[in-house]
């Protein structure tokens, strides 16, 4: 089987594009399923993060027609022009599939350089592929090489000190127009592990204080109790909104929670002090019509890149590091693929041995039963093995040599361990 990569990220695609083919948690099961049964591949996985989505396959066949199978298939499920799709997507296969994948899990490939969170991203991408049964013995092997490699990255580099994650560059843009956090409010949109970075990232700065909003008000709960914030349901939002001076969102909402209007009643409310929003989510969770309000600063996952190359440009030398360990890590398992078929080869020749062993020896033992010399029995069994098992690397070689095939007689002197001749 060969393993094919289909993706679609920061660096190939707008945030528009991007939010339309995002797959929200709930959808990954049947998604999965769906595209087993279209015959995508043996063996499946799906990433989607707010910065990426993308499909692993482990499928037979020939290359170029699965790769088109799984892009089909991405336009098909999201309802996605597949040439606009297809001019915003990478694909690639086997090794170069894998290194990427070594690439995006270790966070040389995320929009911050090292960041954290896409390893688990990744761990939970695998989980639920084998939870929905799409992910078997060989998936399994791949995502270990990988979170190996990603582990290894994080133990024997300085690439995650002092991590600079997308949750804290959307802390730090605030601080382009509240220069002082301490007299700040803060409305948090959602209850997951960025939002829950975002908090820690703004309790650090001193910020005064927090609510958060979430679909589901225990979690929030969970949440507040840690950051000392108070709890609210998403329905609640109207209400605090208008005290919000930083608004932080990313749901896995299908649909935008916050728009126009109620952004513009909050304003009003707040006689137009100014407020800053990021929008971390894909698909975004505040309409983008927000941002032509007056006194909105309204940033989305795609305006974090001016931290996000900071952050990269005091990486970049561990990041060099890194890469020669994916590099180093790729070649080892490209020899272990490569020693498995030679131990197959190695298996079949050993048989093949053992079958010639046990035919001389039954032979030798009828003849000793008959009452032959044993001397004479002994140097026949000797001569009839040693014929038996030179017989066919003999008829190759000569083959070999009658078709001027001098290489394939070199290499056969090298496997059987033979002195030059002319030494």
């Amino acid at each position: 089987m060969k393993l094919l990569l289909l993706g679609i990220n920061h660096n190939s695609a707008p945030l528009s594009l991007r939010e339309r083919v995002a797959f929200v948690p709930e959808q990954i099961h049947l998604a999965l399923q769906d595209g087993v049964a279209s015959g995508l591949g043996e063996e499946l996985a799906i990433l989607s993060t707010c910065n990426r989505t993308e499909i692993y396959a482990l499928a037979g066949g020939d290359a170029e027609v699965c790769e088109q199978q799984l892009l089909d298939w991405l336009a098909r499920f999201h309802h996605v022009d597949r040439d606009q799709l297809r001019d915003c997507c990478y694909i690639s296969s086997d090794s170069q599939a894998l290194q990427h994948m070594m690439e995006v899990a270790a966070g040389l490939d995320s929009m911050v350089l090292g960041e954290p969170q896409i390893l688990g991203q990744m761990k939970s991408a695998y989980a639920l592929a084998a939870e929905a049964g799409t992910a078997g013995a060989a998936m399994n092997q791949l995502f270990s090489q990988v979170f190996s490699v990603a582990k290894q990255v994080r133990t024997d580099t300085a690439i995650g000190e002092n991590p600079v994650s997308v949750a804290y560059a959307a802390v730090s843009l605030t601080q382009h127009v509240f220069s002082d956090l301490g007299k700040c409010s803060a409305l948090l949109i959602g209850a997951g592990e960025t939002i829950e970075l975002v908090a820690r990232h703004l309790r650090d700065k001193g910020i005064r204080r927090i609510v958060i909003a979430n679909r589901t008000l225990e979690r929030a709960r969970k949440l507040g109790e840690e950051f000392q914030a108070e709890a609210v349901m998403l329905s609640d939002i109207p209400q605090y909104l208008c005290d919000a001076d930083i608004l932080v969102a990313s749901t896995a909402s299908q649909l935008p929670i916050l728009g126009k209007g109620a952004v513009e009643a909050a304003l009003k409310k707040r006689k137009h002090r100014p407020m800053v929003m990021v929008d971390i989510a894909v698909p975004r969770d505040i309409e983008p019509q927000v941002a032509e309000l007056d006194d909105v600063y309204l940033y989305t996952v795609d305006d974090l890149r001016e931290i996000v190359d900071e952050n990269k440009r005091a990486r970049e030398s561990e990041a060099r590091k890194a890469d020669q360990m994916i590099v180093e890590a790729l070649e080892g398992w490209q020899a272990r693929l490569r020693s498995r078929d030679a131990v197959d080869t190695i298996k079949d020749y050993r048989a093949k041995a053992e079958r010639l062993r046990d035919a001389e020896l039954e032979r030798a033992l009828r003849q000793l039963a008959k009452g032959e010399d044993a001397s004479a029995v002994l140097e026949q069994l000797a001569r009839g093995l040693t014929n038996k098992l030179i017989h066919s690397p003999t008829t190759q070689i000569k083959e070999a040599g009658a078709k001027g095939r001098s290489d394939l007689v070199g290499w056969a002197r090298e496997l059987l361990q033979l002195r030059d001749r002319d030494n």
